[in-house]
């Protein structure tokens, strides 16, 4: 096991690499001169311009520009902003909301998608598995900010059980309906998934063997069918969580909630091109962690899986 998570690790570090170098070239290239959109219409002199050049390394090649961030970042070092402040004390002020948002959105999908899903596969054909498809359909077919707005008028505008914006107070209580949002999509996604991967296992040899053999019907959902279902499941969550905290840019703005997405939306709108190469790039980092954790998951699940490893 140990020698697999180090081959999984190795196998991290090109992914790493050109993903870092195409967001370093997206954000400092893509726009234009990183220098010019400081200015904008205010005029820099000439030295004031290449001293901002030298400062952020962009009078070097770029090979040479990427390789000495890439190396900061090793060290934990992700540089200054545009204004001067240093970047992981933004990052570190907003990264705890939007983890605590994505963890609610994930644990909401998690719980209520399996459990739809496991009712809607096992009740394939009748009107509960009709029910939930569409509501998953509809769910689907909704954009994430429509979803947000209607549920942020009626519950706070209207109702008044949750507030309207929550602000710098980004409690566990209040991120609860912004965390519905965020999961409310990818709830419908583990619903279906789910449901497919219930109705293909409840078919299979080994479940029939296990009825033949007397096993209660409880037995054979937990032991038999549940558990060989699980893996497609666990893949999707655990490559959604990275997903969620990238797109958690809308709901947090929807909400005016103070994290990762509202520190990256505000780069964007200035262009702060360090800001958003070192949000991206850790948002890139959780993404692989998250995928090596459900690697070893696999183990778990199909103990197949683990003695080949």
């Amino acid at each position: 096991m140990i020698w697999y998570i180090g081959r999984r690790l190795l196998q991290m570090i090109p992914v790493f690499l050109g993903a870092t170098l195409l967001i370093y070239v997206m954000a400092f290239y893509a726009g234009g001169d990183p220098i010019q959109a400081i200015m904008g219409d205010k005029p820099l002199s000439p030295a004031v311009q290449d001293q901002l050049r030298s400062q952020y390394n962009l009078d070097k090649p770029l090979i040479v520009q990427w390789l000495i961030y890439v190396g900061k970042v090793v060290r934990g070092d992700f540089g200054v902003g545009f204004n001067g402040r240093p970047i992981i004390e933004q990052i570190r002020d907003a990264f705890p909301v939007t983890f605590r948002l994505a963890i609610i959105a994930v644990v909401f999908e998690t719980i209520l998608g399996i459990v739809a899903g496991v009712i809607s596969g096992l009740k394939k054909g009748t009107w509960i598995d009709t029910t939930l498809l569409m509501v998953s359909l509809l769910v689907i077919a909704v954009p994430t900010f429509v979803i947000g707005f209607v549920a942020q008028f009626t519950l706070g505008v209207k109702l008044g059980v949750v507030p309207v914006n929550v602000g710098r107070d980004a409690s566990l209580q209040n991120l609860l309906l912004p965390g519905f949002v965020l999961g409310v999509v990818s709830f419908a996604y583990v619903l279906r998934l789910t449901r497919t991967s219930i109705t293909e296992v409840a078919t299979a040899d080994h479940v029939r063997t296990a009825t033949a053999k007397g096993l209660s019907r409880t037995g054979v959902i937990s032991k038999h069918i549940m558990r060989n279902s699980l893996i497609p499941v666990v893949t999707f969550i655990g490559a959604d969580l990275g997903s969620l905290m990238g797109g958690a840019i809308v709901t947090e703005r929807i909400f005016n909630i103070h994290g990762i997405g509202s520190v990256l939306y505000q780069a964007i709108n200035k262009s702060e091109s360090p800001v958003i190469v070192s949000v991206v790039t850790i948002m890139v980092m959780i993404f692989l962690l998250t995928n090596l954790i459900v690697d070893l998951l696999y183990a778990v699940l199909d103990p197949r899986i683990r003695h080949a490893k």
